[in-house]
């Protein structure tokens, strides 16, 4: 039998395949064939048994799988430092629900194509969105070539992309049925949270979820405020309050939970909750630290994710895998507490678990789709090097990738976006962003 030819090798110091058989490959290397990974070996077989692919060789590289970002709102980019400082509710009710508003759908393409830039050039290959003219933060991630997993967010209120609710049922459904066999996107279902979803459309929301066999993604017990609220309404905190509409399963990819008992934390892992943990920006709305540490010790898979710029305020994995790592140390007053590998886990494998794909993506093994990234060791704060995990947490940047690929395809190279026109998204950005100044302003 034939072998299948390699389109592309890439060599480095270092593989860090996130694969427990096999680690850590000091000159190793992973050869790839149209979108998928065919061989994991050193760099010296991976040559001889693939001459005529294309390789990347980098002497002083660290090749990792892609960074899977759990949780973001890729078009608040466009919203970055327009309201900081301020408390959840205040923030959304005050200045980010009226902009958005005002929005387009070519104003979110746009700034999905923004926050693609800064995900992509930061290491990360793989993001699930929740937002508003979801169609257009797809449409910008199969132009870019990024993995990614969209729904439109639904709430009890009209929205300015559908307009009565009802619509956005029909929106859902669209968007369902157009990326169900597309290679790079999945589309979810997606209720905003309990405060802004009536019982009714929570359950409607979960029913289709069940039906097409979708992700449901929520944001979930953020705050007290956000508890507190949902006492007030239904005498059930927010957990509670799904639990009793049937809706904890496996499917749902709850965002934040910074506020969970240890009865809820035992009923999510029971149920198979995914959750989404966004240390940065829970820090900066001071919304508290997630339980992190015991809801991975009570078996719920938890992935790492940035939130949208307006409250980050970016999308860099490297940062937020940092910054995850030492919140917990002090949380738990333990240094051994949220480890390097567990982190790294988290915004590799952990990530993919909890979006179902951890078949696919979050490690580099023979057979997974071939999303990988390449980072530039030969700099100061990367010398010397003892333990890649722990640099990759403690020390590396986004800025240190240099090469990345998704689906088997370069998207950059020596850090040049190959699929984006970089350039020219900065400068229309940088138009957006007056207006909505002006109009901030009262100009």
């Amino acid at each position: 039998m034939t072998e299948i030819a390699a389109d592309l090798i890439l060599t480095g110091r270092y593989l860090l395949t996130m694969d427990r058989e096999r680690p850590l490959i000091e000159r190793g290397g992973v050869a790839i064939g149209g979108d998928t990974i065919l061989a994991v070996d050193s760099a010296d077989r991976l040559l001889a048994r693939f001459p005529g692919a294309q390789v990347i060789a980098e002497p002083h590289g660290l090749i990792m799988p892609g960074l899977v970002n759990v949780h973001t709102h890729a078009a608040m980019s466009l919203f970055r430092g327009l309201a900081d400082d301020l408390p959840l509710m205040r923030w959304l009710n005050d200045y980010i629900f009226p902009v958005e508003a005002t929005l387009t759908g070519e104003v979110v393409h746009l700034g999905s194509q923004l926050s693609i830039c800064e995900m992509i050039k930061s290491g990360t290959t793989s993001f699930c969105d929740m937002y508003l003219f979801a169609g257009e933060v797809a449409r910008a991630a199969e132009e870019a070539g990024i993995r990614a997993w969209i729904g439109e967010v639904l709430y009890d209120f009209p929205s300015p992309n559908y307009g009565a609710l009802e619509n956005g049922f029909a929106y859902t459904k669209d968007l369902l049925a157009r990326y169900r066999r597309h290679p790079l996107i999945t589309a979810t279902v997606d209720p905003h949270a309990v405060y802004t979803c009536s019982p009714d459309l929570l359950t409607r929301l979960g029913a289709m979820a069940a039906e097409e066999e979708a992700l449901y993604a929520i944001h979930l017990s953020e705050n007290e405020e956000e508890v507190r609220t949902c006492r007030e309404r239904y005498g059930r905190t927010p957990v509670e309050h799904l639990e009793a509409l049937g809706l904890l399963g496996p499917r749902v990819v709850a965002g934040h939970c910074v506020v969970l008992t240890a009865e809820e934390i035992a009923l999510m892992a029971e149920r198979g909750v995914k959750v989404a943990h966004c240390p940065e920006s829970n820090l900066k709305l001071a919304s508290g630290i997630a339980p992190v540490v015991r809801m991975l010790e009570a078996g719920i898979c938890v992935g790492l994710g940035t939130d949208g710029s307006s409250s980050n305020n970016d999308v860099d994995l490297f940062g937020e895998m940092n910054t995850a790592a030492k919140i917990h140390k002090v949380e738990r007053m333990d240094p051994t507490a949220m480890n390097a590998e567990t982190t790294l886990h988290t915004a590799t494998l952990g990530g993919a678990g909890v979006l179902g794909a951890s078949s696919l993506i979050g490690s580099i093994e023979l057979g997974k789709k071939a999303d990988c990234i390449v980072l530039d060791l030969d700099q100061p704060h990367l010398t010397p090097l003892y333990h890649p995990a722990s640099h990759l947490v403690y020390a590396a940047r986004g800025s240190d990738v240099i090469h990345s690929v998704i689906n088997g395809r370069l998207v950059m190279r020596n850090r040049r976006l190959l699929t984006l026109d970089e350039p020219a998204i900065l400068a229309r950005a940088a138009e957006i962003g007056a207006g909505f100044r002006r109009g901030r302003d009262g100009g």
